[in-house]
């Protein structure tokens, strides 16, 4: 398996919790898809998840070499969890970016502690 890419992302959950309180469903809307929405929602703590998920968004935009620009943006990244470890799918431009580093999969680890959300993610071959 080869390193294709790699980012780190730590996010402060009160400024994620702060964000919501204040824009409500049009910050929520623009950054994550319906899928990861309703999967934070269900949580007892929704802060922490909607920050491990722009933590997981950020440290994706770093291993794929382009931050938030050249056609990747927040929601063509998104966090999927189905019975197991948290995936990435990547959608759009982020896809066609991971494709175009030749990359095949990637590797996310997601924790968190009370105050700060960690995300770092391998884009491998």
């Amino acid at each position: 398996m080869d390193i294709l890419g790699t980012g780190i992302d730590a996010t402060e959950i009160a400024r994620v919790a702060s964000a919501i309180e204040r824009y409500g469903d049009r910050f929520v809307h623009r950054i994550f898809t319906d899928e990861e929405i309703a999967y934070c929602r269900r949580r007892r703590d929704a802060a922490s998840s909607f920050a491990a998920r722009f933590a997981a968004k950020e440290a994706a935009m770093k291993a794929l070499g382009t931050g938030h620009s050249r056609g990747v943006f927040w929601r063509g990244i998104e966090v999927v969890r189905r019975g197991g470890p948290p995936t990435l799918r990547f959608h759009g431009g982020a896809a066609a970016r991971l494709a175009a580093l030749g990359a095949t999969g990637s590797l996310l680890t997601l924790t968190h502690s009370r105050d700060l959300a960690i995300a770092h993610v391998l884009l491998t071959r």
